[in-house]
């Protein structure tokens, strides 16, 4: 397999990461045991050669680089929060375009120019971060084609709102033989050229990392579908556990072991509920984390009931209080920042286990013994914000 795509350095504040990966080498590193003799085709500022080479090198990864200006950096605050990018895209000068022919080929969009493929199957990820262009604008081709996408690029990309008629309006106007469009949470939607449609599941993960999980899912779909031969479906399905795999680990390359992936248990898909967000909101770190916390689930599709949004804090305390419980019971799942140990979070807390509705607690500095009566209750205890976020809207489903 030939890999084209961006090698950028990625850093995160919670939790601690500082990696050399970005798109292209993330997604050869995933397949480096699955498809061994994998190369990644990537820009490369002068004087990085031999850093991106010896990490890639350590997956067994070949690199051909083509000089770009300078090494394009992603910093995150957390693992769901929107990258700060430097230098600013607008101003990264453009690059000659990268050629690259082969008979199985994974094309990224870069930050610095743009490659031009020639190949008999080809999966093109436009990705959000770059330039949403059809494949074969800039002269690329393919016998056989997938396009791997979010929602939010099929639409954009189709200009159809509805996504079976933008995935049948961008068969047409692609050529492709496969569209299989992310959707987080409810896993992926696989649509083929002849009419063919499959669901694929999202899977468990003890943990949630979610910085380049949509280039773990291309890299192993480009395998399974492309070079192990599996149906759109089934490589879509098992991309799904790569995913899930490496957003619980933190680790690549992709097992070759069959029975890793095979030992994955999958997510309910049944009708999402409420989730409720219990937490004080009385400071500017307070108010923060619940702004930072309604919208990474609404994000995720959720439907969410934050007391700070939905009752304010203008009200007479027994209007409060009533507004607040009357939120819980329409709530499937309750999502508890409970850092400061806030009373009216801990009664929110108690209220909704004694009815059997899931808690998720985020307890990033919270004393053991404060967590005795929720760990006591059942409530799920949870040490960072992606992860918290996911499992509530997890354990929201009916």
């Amino acid at each position: 397999m030939i890999v084209t795509g961006g090698c950028y350095t990625e850093r995160c504040t919670l939790p601690a990461w500082d990696q050399l990966f970005g798109s292209g080498g993330r997604a050869a590193a995933a397949v480096g045991d699955l498809s061994p003799g994998t190369e990644l085709h990537t820009f490369c500022p002068p004087g990085s050669e031999q850093k991106v080479q010896a990490v890639m090198g350590t997956y067994g990864i070949g690199v051909t680089a083509s000089p770009s200006s300078e090494m394009v950096e992603f910093t995150y605050f957390h693992p769901l929060s929107i990258p700060e990018i430097h230098p600013a895209p607008a101003s990264i000068p453009r690059a000659a375009p990268l050629r690259v022919k082969g008979d199985v080929v994974l094309r990224f969009s870069f930050m610095e120019g743009e490659a031009i493929v020639e190949a008999k199957t080809v999966v093109y990820d436009p990705q959000s971060g770059g330039v949403r262009e059809p494949f074969r604008a800039n002269g690329s081709t393919a016998d056989r084609l997938t396009i791997v996408l979010n929602e939010s690029e099929l639409r954009s990309m189709a200009n159809e709102e509805d996504l079976d008629a933008a995935a049948t309006a961008l068969i047409a106007s692609e050529g492709a033989d496969v569209i299989v469009t992310k959707r987080g949470t409810k896993g992926a939607t696989v649509y083929e050229a002849g009419g063919g449609r499959a669901e694929v599941p999202a899977y468990f993960s003890d943990a949630v990392f979610k910085i380049g999980s949509g280039d773990v899912f291309s890299g192993a779909f480009t395998h399974f579908w492309a070079e192990a031969g599996k149906s759109p479906a089934e490589a879509a399905d098992l991309a799904s556990r790569a995913v899930a795999l490496y957003c619980g680990t933190r680790a690549l390359p992709i097992p070759a072991d069959p029975a890793v992936l095979a030992s994955l248990t999958p997510l309910r898909t049944s009708t999402a509920g409420m989730v409720y967000i219990a937490a004080p909101f009385f400071t500017i770190g307070q108010r923060w984390l619940v702004e930072e916390a309604q919208a990474s689930l609404l994000a995720l599709g959720a439907d969410v009931f934050s007391p700070l949004h939905e009752v304010g804090t203008g009200d007479p305390d027994d209007v409060i209080a009533k507004a607040d419980i009357a939120g819980l019971e329409r709530c499937t799942a309750v999502l508890a920042l409970l850092d400061g140990g806030d009373p009216g979070s801990l009664v929110e807390v108690g209220w909704a286990r004694a009815r059997g509705i899931p808690v998720i607690v985020l307890a990033e500095a919270v004393r053991p013994s404060d967590l005795t009566m929720p760990r006591g209750l059942g409530c799920e205890i949870v040490g960072d914000f992606a992860t918290a976020i996911y499992r509530a809207v997890w354990a929201s489903v009916q």
